[in-house]
């Protein structure tokens, strides 16, 4: 039987990309894992973002074409996210015509899936869902690839989203649910932007609402910004029972700026999955951590897990120059990633999540 909610990640954080080597290690070791698709979605690409009108630098088109081969040959979809900044404010021909191009550029790098994400934006404004639920199927019946998913403006629960982009339009989710075509997902981020937990009925009603099941785009263990970049999010996941599994159409983890720790708790999510009531998370995150780093590296970010995880940065003190020299010990990617974090090379500051 067909997996009901499969999982993977949607690489949709700010701040510092993954080299492209990165990312094809990432499949490499999930897949066997459970990973079942990737899309690619990154902040900095401006060119799926303000720069959506133009194509990829040759380069870098190539790199997203190769990356995406190497997916299929692991048995991994590929999406790539586009964020057609503000398209919904005047799609006219001009738009129109300059979305097409996309499609077909984006068509030709060989991807299986595609995300069609109207986050961080305005939203405010009349008539929203359904301009965007025409943007949506005019690309529908324009794009090859086999999967399309869109984010709302308003995607969560979480009344922040109304503070940054303007109140949303009342009945918004619900004019979604009836308006678009039932092939095509929607993510959702659930309660909040970064949800603490899920729960089952959490997840019916707004299924009930969208009247399909959500593409869960699960904000943990992703770390960027300013308040959350000092920590280093390795604790494997709790709050994702296996019990909401039923409720998704799909599970896609956003995953942190340090890919190699990142893997930890996808690792985790994959277990919580595997042994429904059965699991228990240090437990799951003792293995996975071995599994990830190896069992020396591994037993001492047990021992320094509420240093990494917690206390953050700015409250390490004399802490952070004993935790490098330990670390910086190891010829170890994931303890090169310590090491680095701990010298402050993903920190952000608010100016840094601004994107042309």
């Amino acid at each position: 039987m067909e997996d009901p909610a499969p999982i993977g990640i949607i690489e949709g954080y700010y701040g510092e990309p993954w080299s492209w080597a990165a990312r094809a290690e990432q499949v490499s070791f999930l897949q066997p894992h459970g990973l079942q698709f990737y899309m690619y979605a990154p902040k900095a690409d401006a060119f799926l973002r303000k720069r959506w009108r133009e194509p990829h630098p040759d380069d870098q088109s190539q790199s997203i074409a190769d990356f995406a081969t190497h997916c299929r040959r692991s048995g991994v979809r590929f999406g790539v996210g586009l964020s057609p900044f503000e398209l919904y404010r005047d799609f006219n021909a001009q738009a129109q015509a300059d979305l097409g191009a996309k499609l077909k550029h984006l068509d030709s790098l060989g991807i299986d899936e595609l995300g069609i994400l109207f986050d961080d934006m305005r939203g405010d404004l009349p008539g929203l869902a359904e301009t965007q639920i025409r943007i949506v199927h005019w690309i529908a019946e324009r794009t090859s690839a086999k999967r399309l998913i869109m984010c709302g403006t308003y995607y969560s629960d979480d009344p922040n989203l109304d503070s940054a982009f303007g109140i949303r339009p009342p009945g918004y989710l619900q004019e979604l649910g009836a308006g678009l075509a039932p092939e095509i997902g929607v993510f959702w981020t659930g309660e909040e932007v970064c949800s603490r937990e899920y729960s089952a009925a959490h997840l019916a009603r707004v299924g009930d609402v969208l009247r399909r099941k959500p593409v869960l785009w699960d904000n943990y263990p992703v770390n960027d910004g300013p308040r959350m970049s000092p920590y280093l999010f390795i604790r494997s996941v709790t709050g994702r029972p296996a019990s909401i599994r039923p409720y998704l159409e799909s599970h896609a983890v956003n995953p942190a700026l340090q890919p190699v720790l990142s893997r930890i708790p996808f690792l985790s999510l994959a277990e919580s999955y595997a042994r429904g009531d059965d699991y228990q998370y240090l437990q799951a995150f003792n293995r996975a951590s071995a599994a990830v780093l190896g069992p020396d590296i591994a037993a001492r970010v047990q021992r320094h897990l509420v240093f990494l995880n917690d206390w953050g940065l700015d409250n390490l003190g004399d802490t952070a120059t004993a935790l490098r020299t330990r670390y910086a010990a190891y010829d170890h990617p994931g303890a090169r990633e310590i090491v680095d974090w701990l010298d402050g090379r993903w920190r952000m500051t608010r100016e840094m999540m601004t994107h042309d």
